[in-house]
């Protein structure tokens, strides 16, 4: 790849950024990881084609231009929470793949109850999983987990911090969330 490529492959990662809170890459990446799937599944599941789906990840396309893929994004992330924290089984999250699958946009999922609260702010999950999404997007768990090591022995509490949001389970990370609130 040349110096030009590399550039406009970095600017269309930070559009995305920008559009959908973290590079597609590592978005589709954790959907694929959380759900069990693999590139091609994913790609079905959300109306897109296989190169399109690539390219996206890859940065040398920046933006989903139908808004009903972005609602069926939207909806996997979703249920991505709902598996981490075990209020939906395997088995369900493949029916409700296929339910995503046929949608036309907004979400399936709300049988399981909102992504916000009445009043419109955010859930505990979602910030949870917001915070372990911009972690994860600029380190692997791996080197969380060294970095933590490291900041250990003088700060323990940003240590712990390190560990439970880059790289712990996502139950576990709303309960320290929530043991942290006034």
């Amino acid at each position: 790849m040349d110096a030009a490529q590399q550039e406009a492959t970095a600017r269309a990662r930070e559009l995305q950024r920008s559009w959908y809170g973290e590079p597609l890459g590592a978005l589709f990446r954790r959907l694929i990881d959380d759900l069990g799937l693999n590139q091609a599944r994913l790609a079905a599941v959300l109306g897109l084609s296989a190169p399109m789906l690539s390219q996206l990840m890859s940065g040398q396309r920046a933006k989903i231009g139908n808004p009903a893929v972005v609602q069926r994004v939207q909806a996997l992330q979703e249920l991505a929470v709902q598996v981490a924290d075990g209020s939906v089984s395997a088995a369900e999250a493949t029916d409700r793949m296929d339910e995503v699958k046929k949608s036309q946009g907004g979400s399936v999922l709300t049988s399981t109850g909102p992504a916000t609260t009445g009043s419109g702010a955010p859930t505990v999950r979602r910030v949870v999983r917001e915070i372990q999404s911009l972690l994860r997007s600029v380190a692997a768990a791996g080197d969380i987990i060294d970095a933590a090591d490291s900041l250990a022995p003088a700060h323990p509490e940003l240590a712990e911090f390190l560990r439970v949001y880059g790289a712990g389970r996502t139950a576990d990370a709303v309960a320290h969330y929530e043991s942290h609130q006034n």
